[in-house]
């Protein structure tokens, strides 16, 4: 009977933490929302939105590598529009948003998805250049 019980608990906790999850095409959606808003407010200029975007150790990294506040450090930044989303790739807590002139890095955070590298270009055979990136 003990066998049965702890089977039967072990089932409910599975549905329960099944049905807690994020399909993966929710979590790109919300990848893509994400992204979306990074470039909307670096389109407007709000660099306090675009902090409050980037992931707590990209934010601290910005403010420490410039001397200065986060949003006054990428004001003065070259960072440059990157367009549409074109693709978003997730793998569990970490994911990649391809733009048509820029790529994304971001990670999964109790308040959502966070930019963790930006201004990124692709090198072949070599990881990503970003401009802004966590420590």
């Amino acid at each position: 009977m003990a066998g049965r019980t702890y089977g039967t608990a072990l089932a409910v906790l599975l549905a329960v933490t099944l049905g807690a999850c994020d399909t993966v095409s929710e979590r790109r959606d919300e990848v893509r929302d994400a992204a979306t808003a990074f470039e909307q407010a670096l389109g407007d200029r709000a660099y306090d939105r675009m902090c409050a975007a980037l992931a707590p150790g990209t934010a601290d990294e910005v403010e420490q590598s410039a001397g200065s506040p986060c949003p006054k450090a990428l004001g003065e930044e070259s960072l440059t529009r990157g367009g549409a989303v074109r693709l978003v790739d997730v793998y569990g807590h970490q994911a990649r948003a391809v733009l048509a002139r820029d790529t994304l890095f971001l990670s999964r955070f109790p308040a959502g998805w966070k930019v963790v590298a930006a201004g990124c270009s692709e090198r072949p055979q070599q990881p990503y250049r970003c401009m802004i990136k966590g420590g």
